[in-house]
């Protein structure tokens, strides 16, 4: 177990204006170019790269929309040697969990630039999302060849808890945070992220921690730290940290952001185990009503999250709406958190031998997950095959010997 000091960012934090700032002066900036040259097509494609980190900052779906129609304004203005929209095009998509498009633009930049960080970037995580392991094992391993920076040993991390080889992803993050820099701050709160949900779903919960209040040392209110972080309060029973986190998700009422329904179910889910249930029916309906507000479904991943608001809520009339969102999913990507939600929703209705098959689809990737084995062991006991529920228990034990009651509860593991 490495201490606390190993997980450390090492370099010291100058005073940062707010992102927000910085980004605007970059608007102001290429806005006036482009009106000086508005047939330009390289100012239009960094307009659009100011876009998109206006939106990863923000978590306003509206700067994808700005940023996609500067990349093809771009396009039209530069058809050719035009990398930097077609990677704006790439990065919206995957936003979107449009992994196919994204590959297709991805693959456009590779076809000219066969060696394109970024464009690679895009491959990996992209055929991560589709479930297509082999394809974004490939394309981490030739990135991590070319460049070994700290973004690309993290992509390597993730393929590899992707394919359940444990030790070597460990390796790999290590690798990563040995050859972190200054400049690339999101970079370092991301891996030290992905390295916390590592030993979260190991049940280290100790590292777990030290990593994730690192990642918000490093990037304050960010809220995919938040976010996990008040997950794994929750898993801890700790439910007023885990709604304290929760609560700083919120930028204001007047300006909703997409993480808004992430920390609105997660706080139900807090209403819930504490056995106030009208307070999390409330929530539940809170967060429901944003996504319903989005016009299409389809984007940033919002048809699992409906689906797994409505199986949390546990509404018998919600189950087919449910199923209905995850088998359209389905047809866009198919990684082991999507299978799994699935699954979920087929065991609500019952449907213990179609889970079964979805379930070791996900179990096949040779992702380990005490989640997916908890709900393999359910349906095979559920099939009367006493024999294999027993050996799925003993391998979610494994997984993680913290795995209990509250989280069969959190993800409808008690039927």
């Amino acid at each position: 177990e490495r201490g606390s000091s190993a997980y450390r960012y090492p370099f010291t934090q100058t005073h940062r204006t707010d992102v927000t700032d910085q980004l605007n002066q970059e608007l102001a900036f290429y806005q006036a170019r482009i009106r000086q040259n508005p047939q330009d097509g390289l100012n239009q494609a960094a307009l659009a790269g100011v876009y998109l980190r206006f939106a990863r900052a923000t978590g306003d779906a509206n700067w994808y929309l700005k940023a996609e129609q500067s990349a093809k304004t771009s396009l039209n203005n530069l058809p050719f040697n035009n990398a930097g929209a077609l990677l704006a095009l790439a990065n919206i998509a995957e936003a979107k969990h449009d992994f196919g498009q994204a590959i297709d633009w991805a693959n456009q930049v590779l076809s000219n630039q066969p060696n394109h960080e970024e464009a690679l970037a895009v491959l990996v995580t992209s055929h991560l999302g589709k479930g297509q392991i082999e394809a974004a094992e490939q394309a981490a391993q030739q990135l991590v060849g070319q460049v070994p920076t700290l973004g690309t040993h993290t992509l390597m991390a993730l393929v590899q808890v992707a394919q359940g080889q444990d030790e070597a992803a460990l390796q790999q993050f290590q690798k990563a945070l040995a050859v972190e820099e200054p400049e690339e701050v999101g970079s370092s709160a991301w891996a030290r992220t992905l390295l916390a949900r590592f030993y979260a779903n190991r049940g280290e919960v100790k590292q777990a921690k030290v990593l994730y209040q690192e990642a918000l040392r490093i990037l304050p209110r960010s809220p995919l730290v938040l976010t996990q972080l008040a997950q794994l309060e929750t898993r801890l029973g700790q439910y007023r940290a885990a709604e304290n986190h929760y609560s700083q998700v919120f930028i204001s009422p007047a300006y909703p952001n997409v993480w808004d329904h992430v920390a609105l179910q997660g706080m139900a889910q807090v209403k819930a185990l504490r056995g106030d249930r009208s307070g999390a029916e409330a929530l539940w309906q809170r967060a429901e009503t944003l996504f319903r507000q989005h016009q299409d479904l389809e984007t940033f991943g919002h048809r699992r999250e409906l689906a797994r608001l409505l199986l949390a809520r546990g509404d018998e009339q919600d189950l087919p709406e449910a199923l209905a969102l995850m088998e359209a999913d389905l047809q866009v990507r198919r990684d082991v958190e999507t299978l799994d939600t699935y699954a979920w929703a087929l065991t609500r209705l019952q449907r213990w031998q179609e889970a079964q098959t979805v379930l070791q689809e996900a179990i096949s990737t040779g992702h380990r997950s005490a989640v997916i084995f908890t709900r393999a062991a359910l349906v095979e006991t559920r099939l009367g095959h006493t024999a294999q529920a027993a050996t799925y228990r003993q391998r979610a034990q494994t997984t993680d010997p913290t795995f209990g009651p509250r989280d069969r509860r959190l993800w409808g593991l008690n039927l």
